[in-house]
């Protein structure tokens, strides 16, 4: 269905203002209908612009739809993988640009014991419960409203867990807020509960700096300031404690291109048929901001830094694009035509006590930010 124009929303300002108000005038927020699924759910499109870069986020699963921003000449250019419809996101099976939970990543067996109470979430990747099961928050309508400073334009997206749902104990409330802030994009995301749940939260964008459907991001260049990773089984669960990267494929501690190592033939490129592994970041302190990946594309220039407060980043090189998918201007997606840094609390961490913690209780409110950086 073809989207259609609902209303823009008055960001202020004239042409006519002078400085903070010239800035003022470039912001604006358009809401347009993108389409209803099956069940009768109406999604929208809102499209945010500031003048240095322009968002387009729809209602179904909190799904970054489009991302626009400038190469070294200021030409722009759509950098991430998705669909020009909605019935490419309602047949998705790439997760492209959705917010994915409850529990983003792996749970194995998708079992865990909670206070004593076991919990089971249905099983839809290779006998494990991936990215909340498959009715995960991806699959969902979430509520939208847009605002706005002087300087900012933000969609902020609401979504209730009902207790139960896959599995997960508790009614969950969740809100994602998406904010361009010059030439960056805050993502931050809040949740609270009436019942203790496990939690892990992430954006599942595909990033080609080149452009979406442009071939390849083998030659970006990719920096991860992580001295360890963990290794995993052939159905991606971790099979022991973390693995220093010295030495091996996973070291991106310094600049490499993606595909300098990609088909180096280790066992675990092999398991995973590519990069699709957590690293730790280091350099964490407290729950603050810290760098978890730089990525840059010679030709273009562009050059994407994330940062966050989480422990670890989630490498996913796009393994599983066959072809098979068709995305936005008629573009076939193959191996490895985006990469995900999904940042994010590490996979299985409800049956591994030596992970991070994971559980939210009641009177708690679990925030957490990540930001991409151009």
């Amino acid at each position: 269905m073809s989207p259609r124009r609902v209303r823009p929303y008055d960001m202020g300002g004239s042409r006519g203002d002078t400085e903070r108000g010239t800035e003022r005038a470039v912001l604006s927020i358009e809401q347009e209908r993108f389409g209803v699924t099956n069940e009768g759910a109406k999604v929208d499109r809102f499209l945010l612009r500031n003048g240095a870069m322009e968002l387009g986020v729809i209602t179904l699963g909190a799904i970054v739809q489009s991302l626009s921003v400038p190469d070294r000449d200021g030409h722009m250019a759509d950098i991430v993988l998705g669909y020009d419809s909605l019935d490419g996101y309602l047949q998705d099976t790439a997760y492209f640009g959705a917010v994915v939970g409850r529990f983003a990543n792996r749970i194995a067996g998708g079992q865990f014991t909670l206070d004593g109470v076991e919990h089971e979430v249905p099983c839809n990747d290779r006998g494990n419960a991936l990215h909340g099961g498959p009715e995960g928050f991806n699959r969902q309508v979430w509520s939208a409203r847009a605002t706005r400073s002087v300087d900012q334009v933000s969609v902020e997206l609401t979504h209730l867990s009902p207790d139960g749902a896959m599995g997960f104990p508790g009614n969950l409330s969740v809100t994602v807020r998406y904010t361009l802030e010059r030439s960056a994009v805050r993502v931050a995301y809040a949740a609270s509960t009436d019942k203790p749940t496990v939690l892990n939260l992430t954006q599942h964008t595909y990033f080609n700096l080149h452009g979406q459907g442009s071939g390849t991001v083998e030659s970006h260049v990719l920096t991860i300031p992580a001295s360890r990773y963990l290794p995993v089984d052939a159905s991606g669960i971790p099979i022991g404690p973390p693995a220093p990267v010295d030495g091996t494929p996973f070291d991106f501690r310094s600049p490499k291109s993606v595909g300098r190592d990609l088909r180096a033939g280790t066992v675990q490129l092999a398991t995973s048929r590519g990069f699709d592994h957590s690293f730790l970041i280091d350099g964490r302190h407290g729950g603050r901001l810290a760098p978890a990946g730089r990525v840059e594309e010679p030709v273009s220039g562009r050059v994407l830094e994330v940062l966050t407060d989480q422990p670890a980043v989630q490498l996913y090189t796009g393994n599983m694009l066959d072809g098979s998918l068709v995305g936005k201007g008629q573009r076939t997606y193959r191996q490895s035509d985006g990469l995900c840094l999904e940042t994010q609390h590490l996979p299985d961490s409800p049956n591994r006590d030596t992970y991070p913690n994971v559980v939210l209780r009641p009177g708690e409110t679990w925030r957490s930010t990540t930001i991409w950086r151009f």
